[in-house]
């Protein structure tokens, strides 16, 4: 049996959580790295890593998969650890994470936990959407905006494919979309066309960023074989 195996049984799901949360803390108490790190020295880790499961999921292999999800896992919990040690009044725990997003499935998943029936995917979008809008009003006072919450340091592709989906969602017209001859911001006529471009790629139903990667990587082995028959 393996030593790390509980009382709880080896079988239980999230008991190795468990363990990572033990060896986190271990390694906060007695690694001068692991000690040192704060949420700031390890936000370039947080991104990097996300891009690495990203890069695993593309390449179709599971097990670089299950690695690099592993990786981000990581950083979640250490970010937790972190937040765990302060003493100002501000520091929550991993518990208080993933409470809080059990939390928030629930809440938002009331034809699974309640009594509320739908349809099929897109009206279980349309609930979320609306409860979403429901708890920023509650918690600000005010409906505010659609495009509350979107993080703007996102690469552009995928940022401007989420402010089209969160506008298109509110009822925004389409043609706002369209920022050539604008003299709002003035974007440039290039950037007004990849904006534009973002749009007809979600309108055939397309992920602009992910084929954009796609785009490079096939570029990337035209230049790996040019350079191989470079040097034939």
């Amino acid at each position: 049996m393996d030593e790390r195996d509980t009382a709880a049984g080896p079988d239980v799901p999230g008991i190795r959580l468990l363990e990572l949360v033990t060896v986190m803390a271990r390694l906060r108490q007695e690694c001068p790295w692991d000690a040192k790190q704060t949420h700031e020295s390890l936000a370039p880790h947080l991104l990097e890593e996300s891009y690495e499961a990203l890069e695993a999921l593309e390449s179709g292999d599971p097990e670089a998969l299950r690695e690099e999800l592993g990786d981000v896992l990581l950083q979640v919990i250490f970010h937790a650890e972190v937040a765990s040690e302060r003493s100002d009044g501000t520091q929550y725990t991993i518990d208080d994470v993933a409470d809080g997003i059990s939390a928030k499935l629930v809440r938002r998943h009331p034809h699974v936990f309640g009594d509320v029936s739908v349809s099929g995917p897109d009206e279980v979008k349309q609930n979320w959407d609306a409860i979403k809008a429901a708890e920023r009003e509650a918690k600000n006072g005010a409906p505010g905006s659609a495009l509350d919450g979107v993080p703007f340091g996102q690469p552009a592709l995928a940022l401007a494919a989420q402010l089209q989906r969160r506008a298109e969602r509110a009822g925004v017209p389409p043609e706002l979309a369209d920022l050539e001859g604008s003299a709002d911001a003035a974007p440039s006529e290039i950037g007004a066309e990849l904006f534009a471009l973002v749009a007809r790629a979600r309108a055939a139903g397309l992920d602009p960023e992910l084929e954009l990667r796609a785009a490079a990587r096939a570029y990337r082995d035209r230049v790996h074989a040019w350079e191989r028959a470079e040097g034939a």
